[in-house]
């Protein structure tokens, strides 16, 4: 069983900067692939962010390209997003998503509120 375990979310004013994590358990964290989504209010959820947790390698969403940054720390398990040049259209719900073998993990999510 993996567990997901997000922090981070808060109210921050257009511009500003935060920091998401998300701590896992419960598999090695080599093979897992690590995914920030997020929703808004009325709006599917969308993929904002990827890394590959062996490689390295990452993928981010048109939108938040060139502002945001997915990174991970294996030696804690854990995935970073961090935010900058935040826009009130950032403001949503974020989840971290494991996917292991093809099996997906969600975290519980944490608010991000992006208003003056």
């Amino acid at each position: 069983q993996v567990q997901l375990v997000e922090s981070g979310g808060g109210l921050v004013q257009p511009g500003g900067s935060l920091r998401l994590s998300c701590a896992a358990s419960g598999r090695t964290f080599g093979d897992y692939v690590m995914t920030w989504f997020r929703q808004a209010p009325g709006k599917e959820r969308e993929s904002v962010a990827r890394i590959i947790v062996s490689g390295g390698s990452t993928y981010y969403a048109d939108s938040v390209k060139g502002r945001f940054t997915i990174s991970r720390d294996n030696a804690k398990n854990t995935v970073y997003l961090q935010m900058n040049t935040l826009k009130p259209e950032d403001t949503a719900v974020y989840y971290c998503n494991a996917r292991i073998l093809g099996v997906e993990y969600w975290g519980q999510g944490t608010q991000v509120t992006v208003s003056s």
